[in-house]
């Protein structure tokens, strides 16, 4: 198991495996229509790549793990593992969750067609507000939330707590906290509560008067 992991990263990263290597795969086994492993072995080998050009795709293969990824592991120190876990974990996390708010928030600039403001620091503390929408001389909060589907029966139940706040923010400033719920559906980040689009509208809407 552990070879083959080597022998698949190896190939992924030097590109091994691309199609002006080993050709349109699977185009090509589509296209033969084959009943047998027998059928798409002389099929590829005369209409794809001749063997002896896949033999010579995993010698070099064989040449870029023993040479250049076996210089690589010797030049990896211990300190080299112990700063990549604490950026793995600690930075790049952070960094990916940064940018699901910055998508999200960017969306919804776009869907309600009107300027958002990041919060300063102390309403963030207060008030438990990320960003604000000013109308004339009142304010309207919001806080983005990146979540998973499992998380979010949790984070509903989670409104109440901060609904004290949120209350305060509205006493003060006129205008209500909304919440947006962001998830990464289908490789790409989005609204998960999209009914609370109308919900900010009728809020600007009313502050407009």
């Amino acid at each position: 198991m552990a070879k083959e992991w080597i022998l698949n990263s190896a190939m992924n990263r030097f590109q091994l495996n691309f199609k002006r290597n080993v050709g349109a795969t699977s185009e090509a086994i589509r296209k033969c229509s084959p009943k047998t492993l027998g059928e798409w072995r002389e099929y590829y080998f005369t209409n794809v790549r001749n063997k002896s050009h896949i033999e010579d795709l995993g010698r070099k293969l064989y040449i870029k793990i023993t040479e250049v990824i076996q210089a690589e592991v010797a030049d990896i120190t211990e300190q080299d593992c112990v700063d990549y876990m604490l950026t793995l974990v600690i930075e790049r996390t952070f960094e990916g969750y940064m940018s699901e708010i910055t998508t999200v928030y960017g969306q919804l600039e776009k869907l309600l067609n009107i300027k958002i403001e990041p919060a300063p620091d102390e309403w963030d503390r207060a008030y438990n507000v990320d960003f604000f929408i000013k109308i004339s001389n009142k304010y309207i909060g919001l806080q983005i939330k990146p979540v998973s589907n499992t998380q979010l029966p949790q984070i509903f139940k989670e409104r109440a707590i901060q609904e004290k706040t949120h209350k305060a923010f509205t006493g003060k400033y006129g205008g209500k906290v909304f919440y947006i719920y962001s998830i990464k559906r289908d490789g790409k980040k989005r609204i998960a509560n999209p009914q609370v689009i109308p919900e900010i509208q009728e809020e600007i809407s009313k502050l407009s008067q």
